[in-house]
């Protein structure tokens, strides 16, 4: 962590040049736009993201003489280490403070409604001072408070003009939370289209949408700019890395940041000449380069010995990597991670000898969104873990496997929580052929190599209990023995880190091109596994 001179010196030399240019003629209403954070620091051992640096962009833009909203795109009270202590406390101490410094409305996500029963939900907006808004959603939590202090068709006022932002967040079917305290409705497209159409009868200057789907439903959405003019654009979440849609006569502009503020979105808002929005948009990349806020760094600091209190041995080395480990979420949601590749490998050896044939995870499920280099930490390992992945072994033939993976590979690619890592197979994967169909190749290894997966081939299988429940959209066969939910998935990693250790060996490998678990033909051009 930096000192806080070099903090104090990095804010001096911050202040004294303009990070980000004003644009001639603005309004003078800002927005910035962040989403998917789940720690109150920064991540890639503080060189990377954090409210910290947020704060620090927001103060230089007010320095500049503008009016500053921070819009969240939602996921923050859940999952992370921090939250299974506190539910959540630290990052709404979090938002509170850039919401003194800067107003701060936010969307809700799927994580947000993690817990099976609405108690954390309702001290987590008891303690909000910041705007929780949603259109297509209710709180239903049984503490009136709570459940009104919901905003819908939210509006605020900039000198003369008047903003309005509607908020949708996602259904069950795509990738929210069924929960019967938070009421979903999935009707995205009317929704959004009749809160547009009241803001348009009250004479709302200007609209946007603040959303957590996923990107496709909201280019759907920006789409209403074609018969709604004053709708500039939309920013949201639920995609952790960053994503733009252009903006245009027949489309509102769509942006997404990437996961714990490494990138965020800059917004100007202005008015042409016949008094419609326009914006003027810049994608601000947060790195070293960006001093962390040192009124926000006390706070960090505060949450960081509140841990250290509980998990002293929380910094303490338990193995070595040989090579760098990548557990950034941009890896583990896209392509084949040496990281996952080691904690799959350590599923198939979950239920004892033998090993099972197969095994996956989503990649949703590790959520260090960080490199593992040199000395591995307990923190390493239980930042890794979101949530609890108590594992189940069961069995499926090859035809059946095959079908279970093409869940995996749905979609337009990009960072997918869905996306598998996987062992004990290899998978060829052509993203040009229709959804369910993708998977060109599956192959096993045989004693000279590797062959197709045989059809009617029984294969044991090892995966989390929330895929073998459906989890992702896998569908896993109920109709044949399988284990009680048992070994839980941090606890086999911690083991085989420490099981190397005592052997005085370090773990993990570089994925080589020529061994790639995951394969994906490029435009179906060149055979599979070259």
């Amino acid at each position: 962590m930096k000192s806080l001179l070099s903090v104090l010196l990095c804010s001096f030399l911050l202040a004294c040049s303009s990070v980000i240019p004003t644009k001639p003629g603005s309004a003078g209403l800002t927005f910035i736009h962040l989403n998917d954070t789940y720690r109150v620091g920064a991540v890639e051992d503080g060189n990377a993201g954090g409210f910290g640096r947020v704060v620090t962009i927001v103060r230089d833009l007010q320095a500049q003489g503008k009016d500053v909203r921070i819009l969240h795109g939602g996921d923050f009270l859940y999952p992370s280490l921090e939250s299974s202590l506190w539910q959540g406390e630290q990052m709404i101490e979090a938002f509170n403070f850039m919401d003194a410094i800067a107003p701060l409305y936010a969307v809700a996500g799927n994580h947000e409604f993690d817990p099976r029963t609405p108690e954390s939900l309702i001290k987590a907006v008891r303690a909000s001072e910041f705007d929780w808004l949603g259109d297509n959603y209710e709180f239903a939590t049984g503490d009136d408070a709570v459940d009104s202090a919901l905003k819908s068709a939210f509006t605020f006022e900039h000198n003369d003009k008047t903003i309005g932002i509607f908020s949708i967040t996602a259904h069950a079917e795509h990738g929210g939370n069924d929960r019967a305290y938070v009421p979903i409705d999935k009707n995205y497209l009317a929704i959004a289209e009749k809160i547009i159409t009241e803001f348009e009868s009250k004479g709302v200057d200007a609209i946007i949408g603040l959303t957590h789907l996923y990107m496709w439903q909201d280019v759907e959405l920006a789409r209403l700019r074609a018969q709604h003019p004053k709708f500039v654009f939309i920013v949201g979440g639920h995609d952790h890395e960053p994503e733009f849609s252009a903006f245009s006569n027949s489309s509102a502009a769509v942006m997404k940041g990437a996961s714990n503020a490494r990138v965020i979105w800059k917004i100007e808002l202005d008015f042409d000449a016949t008094g419609l929005p326009v914006i003027d948009t810049g994608r601000l990349d947060l790195d070293e380069n960006i001093a962390v806020d040192p009124e926000y760094l006390v706070l960090e600091t505060k949450w960081r010995n509140r841990l250290l209190e509980i998990f002293p041995f929380i910094e303490s080395r338990v193995g070595t990597a040989a090579v760098a480990l990548d557990g950034r979420e941009v890896a583990v949601r896209t392509v084949e991670s040496n990281w996952g590749n080691f904690i799959t490998d350590q599923m198939r050896k979950a239920f004892g000898k033998p090993d099972a044939d197969l095994a996956f995870i989503n990649g949703g499920t590790l959520r260090i969104d960080d490199m593992i280099e040199g000395d591995i930490l307990f923190e390493d390992i239980a930042r890794t873990f979101g949530f609890s992945s108590y594992l189940r072994i069961t069995t499926v033939t090859g035809a059946e496997f095959k079908q279970i993976m093409q869940a995996g590979y749905r979609g337009k690619g990009g960072t997918q929580g869905y996306f598998p890592q996987f062992a004990g197979f290899r998978v060829c994967v052509d993203r040009s052929r229709n959804e369910g169909d993708r998977i060109v190749s599956l192959q096993v290894p045989n004693d000279d190599g590797w062959s197709e997966i045989i059809a009617d081939k029984e294969y044991s299988l090892v995966v989390p209990d929330f895929l073998y429940g459906g989890g992702d959209g896998y569908q896993v066969p109920k109709d044949r023995p399988v284990s009680r939910p048992g070994s839980e998935l941090i606890y086999l990693v911690l083991d085989a880190v420490l099981d190397a250790q005592a052997a005085g060996q370090e773990v993990g490998a570089t994925v080589e091109p020529e061994n790639r678990r995951y394969h994906e033909l490029r435009e179906g051009k060149q055979p599979c596994f070259l």
